[in-house]
């Protein structure tokens, strides 16, 4: 490496970043566990989510909330549609498009789940002021911003 640049560790913003990035793989390691009893792991967790609040969602809106492609999604849904949890439905004007919904157990279970996360986030951040949780949130909404807009201009 040369003398002139600077290792990452030297960097003023790298401790923030490793804090954010450890912290996140923590909390779902976390949250792995703690749904493990409803047998889902968080990728079913955040489809669940995702359905209970945007209801007839389609499976190409879905894949681009949760970041992923497609056949991450063509994975998990047909699982999740064999347990009874969501239903795929064609949209009534454009019979490429498949709209997702929750069934009743499927419901059921996005708000056992949702509470178990609820109560996870509550326990992790109990001692943090509110205000600190806006502005870490504020901060980490930003980085959100300028990293999608690096994938969207590399497409």
């Amino acid at each position: 490496m040369n003398k002139n640049q600077s290792l990452p560790w030297d960097h003023p913003r790298f401790r923030s970043w490793i804090a954010v990035a450890r912290a996140c793989q923590l909390m779902q390691q976390s949250l792995a566990r703690s749904l493990a009893d409803l047998d889902i792991k968080p990728p079913h967790l955040d489809i669940l989510v995702n359905l209970y609040r945007f209801e007839g969602i389609s499976q190409q809106e879905l894949a681009r909330k949760l970041l992923v492609g497609r056949s991450n999604m063509s994975m998990l849904l047909p699982q999740m549609e064999k347990r009874g949890l969501i239903l795929r439905r064609d949209d009534e004007r454009d019979k490429r498009v498949l709209r997702l919904y929750l069934t009743p157990e499927g419901r059921k279970l996005s708000e056992e789940a949702m509470a178990i996360q609820t109560g996870l986030i509550d326990r992790v951040l109990s001692d943090e002021p509110i205000e600190q949780c806006m502005a870490t949130a504020d901060s980490m909404e930003r980085i959100i911003t300028v990293l999608l807009k690096d994938l969207r201009d590399e497409d």
